[in-house]
């Protein structure tokens, strides 16, 4: 990728063009001043740092071409000055295309780590599979920062033969601290989520891999380490859906032009801190209607603030935008208008995966159990 490909706003790589105008008329009219010399001189520096080499060359060469004629007209260079002046105009172009070389070797590094880290990304966090039976899904990883790949924010799909089992989750902390304690936990996932016959037992084995793994870590690790999340279950043929919530966010379920939170009456603990002895969370089952979406979100959509400081609420901001006949249909709707709601850069990744219910539910195929997707 061209380092230089960034989408500026239309008007900004016509930002070096109009330094060298202005700074043309300013020689022109000024002459004794010198001070339009700094704005041509900004131009190419300028378009060094924001435009290709092709575009800084011309730049320029625009100043030397506009910089130069103005001197010996004006007759500088009959003067002691005249030498100077001209070394400084070439000094300022070399300046400019230097900038340019600079820009583009850390831009291609850049580019090079991002390569990596979407390789990383495919290899242990692969897209979700199109459909389990009669689901269609969908997922996305929003981060809040365009740099980053992979986070804290984790979901995970699995064809069982218990039926479709669902988690999303988000690993307090951030950087490689965060993708370590999300590669235990979709690990454990994957394993448990074709072993254990209730989502209670599920859970309970999560919760053991993060008390094992951070059992290993220091003190500090143990002591604040811990994980929400929400595992969720589609029974073969069944036309409800059971969730299982660990302090996290409330899924949504997406009905025609209506929005429902799926509040649990007794939501646990997170994930990692049972040495706690709070509650354990309760299982509980809501009607998963035909054309109905399941939408599992992080707190990165919940906690999305606008300018007045107000909080996004999926129940209000996506009431009758409905119906989405696919997932990816309901999560293009949700995060074009998180981005709405916050007019600005978020501070926190988000992750949505979004699971719909054809009309065929019944012929759910579970021949291909173990099969899994997950993405962070």
């Amino acid at each position: 990728m061209d380092p230089f490909s960034t989408k500026w706003p239309w008007y900004v790589p016509l930002v070096p063009s109009a330094l060298v105008v202005m700074g043309t008329v300013w020689n022109v009219y000024y002459p004794q001043y010198f001070w339009g010399d700094n704005l041509l001189g900004a131009a190419v520096v300028v378009a060094g740092a924001m435009l290709s080499l092709r575009h800084t060359i011309a730049i320029a060469a625009a100043l030397l071409l506009v910089d130069v004629p103005l001197l010996f007209g004006d007759g500088y260079l009959h003067e002691t000055i005249g030498p100077l002046l001209v070394f400084n105009t070439f000094f300022a172009a070399l300046v400019g295309i230097w900038v340019n070389r600079v820009v583009a070797h850390h831009g291609r590094r850049l580019e090079l780590v991002r390569s990596v880290a979407e390789v990383a990304q495919r290899a242990v966090l692969p897209p979700p599979p199109a459909h389990i039976g009669a689901l269609a899904i969908a997922a996305v990883y929003d981060a809040a920062q365009v740099e980053a790949l992979i986070g804290g924010d984790a979901y995970a799909v699995r064809d069982t033969a218990y039926g479709a089992r669902l988690l999303i989750a988000d690993v307090r902390g951030k950087g490689l601290g965060a993708v370590d304690a999300v590669s235990v936990l979709l690990g454990a996932f994957r394993e448990a989520a074709d072993q254990e016959p209730d989502l209670v037992a599920l859970t309970a084995r999560l919760e053991r891999a993060l008390i094992k793994e951070a059992s290993l870590r220091d003190e500090t690790v143990q002591l604040e380490g811990f994980v929400t999340a929400v595992v969720g279950e589609i029974p073969p043929g069944s036309d409800c859906v059971r969730l299982l919530n660990c302090g996290h966010p409330a899924p949504y379920l997406l009905a025609g032009d209506t929005v429902v939170a799926l509040e649990t009456n007794d939501p646990g603990l997170p994930l990692g801190m049972s040495v706690l002895g709070g509650p354990e969370a309760t299982l509980q089952e809501w009607p998963f209607p035909v054309g109905g979406t399941l939408l599992l979100v992080t707190d990165g959509v919940t906690e999305a603030r606008n300018r007045a400081g107000n909080f996004y609420d999926p129940v209000i901001r996506l009431r009758g935008k409905g119906p989405f006949p696919q997932p990816a249909e309901a999560i293009e709707a949700l995060v074009r208008d998180v981005e709405r709601w916050t007019g600005g850069p978020r501070d926190d990744d988000m992750a949505v995966l979004a699971v719909t219910r054809s009309a065929d539910h019944g012929s759910v195929d579970h021949g291909g159990a173990g099969h899994d997707a997950s993405m962070s």
